[in-house]
């Protein structure tokens, strides 16, 4: 979630009653940037790329998490990231985000926006939304008020006092709530939410600032199969209307939910392809399948 939406959940929380407080690229994108003008909301997906990472370096202390990584998404693409602990994969979707600044390389988001020049909060409203892997939705509010405080609106203290969906903003958080499976707990107290139910929750808020890539960092981590199952129904849902790219280890959710695979490894990319290709390729089975 963007600072101005965590803020302003601050800002209800103590308004609240004091009782009711607990606990390799494909279509060689980046240079075509340079030749385009950008428009201030949009992004070009011209050369079918949404999402360009090329010769991306980051150290730590002397350690390389990420080593020449080069990898691209295209529009309404479900990608899954598979690999060790330690292959890189939070680092990557931390340099997408802003969170960490690579020591060299290009990342673009469609084929003008270069995202090293924003900063975390802006490239939240660029359209680039991310999920941890732990819930942060608003324990004391209730899910509607968490998809409310979601939208795209004016966070001033004065514009929230006064603030009133309109009807295309209630029908957005509607067809939101059916989307996230949380249509019969509108009323309901966020904080009495099953892990799953959170889960979706939070990924609903970020769909009412309608991202055009969500970023998902281990999902159905700690879900029930049902939660699970249904978590593959929700994703496949969100496919072809954003892009996603979802980081996971359960074998079994990636074979529901994927087209193609890509798997990291010392920071860079080890083998990509279907599923099964990758299940297939030796080195993936040495490194990581394997152990």
């Amino acid at each position: 979630m963007t600072p101005d939406l965590l803020e302003e959940g601050a800002r209800r929380r103590e308004a609240l009653p004091k009782t009711t407080l607990g606990g390799q690229t494909e279509s060689g994108g980046r240079q075509a940037g340079f030749s385009r003008l950008a428009t201030p909301g949009e992004v070009d997906v011209t050369h079918g790329r949404i999402l360009y990472l090329e010769d991306v370096n980051v150290s730590f202390d002397g350690f390389k998490a990420i080593n020449n990584l080069s990898l691209d998404i295209a529009p309404g693409e479900l990608r899954c990231i598979i690999g060790p602990n330690g292959a890189g994969k939070t680092t990557m979707m931390d340099i997408i985000t802003g969170k960490t600044r690579p020591d060299s390389g290009t990342v673009f988001f469609g084929s003008t926006i270069d995202l090293l020049r924003y900063k975390e909060s802006e490239i939240a409203q660029l359209g680039i939304g991310r999920k941890f892997q732990k819930p942060t939705v608003f324990e004391e509010l209730t899910v509607f008020e968490n998809l409310e405080l979601a939208l795209k609106t004016n966070k001033a203290v004065s514009s929230s006092l006064f603030f009133r969906l309109d009807s295309t903003q209630s029908d957005r958080l509607a067809d939101v709530l059916h989307t996230i499976h949380l249509a019969d707990s509108v009323s309901r107290q966020a904080g009495n939410l099953s892990h799953g139910q959170k889960q979706w929750l939070e990924i609903g808020m970020l769909l009412m600032q309608d991202p055009k890539l969500l970023l998902l960092d281990e999902p159905v981590a700690g879900m029930t199969d049902q939660e699970t199952e249904r978590t593959a129904e929700l994703f496949l849902s969100l496919k072809g209307k954003h892009s996603l790219m979802v980081v996971e280890h359960d074998m079994s959710f990636i074979n529901t939910i994927s087209d193609i695979v890509t798997v990291l490894c010392d920071g860079s990319v080890l083998a990509q392809g279907t599923l099964a290709q990758v299940q297939a390729d030796e080195r993936v089975i040495e490194v990581y399948l394997g152990r």
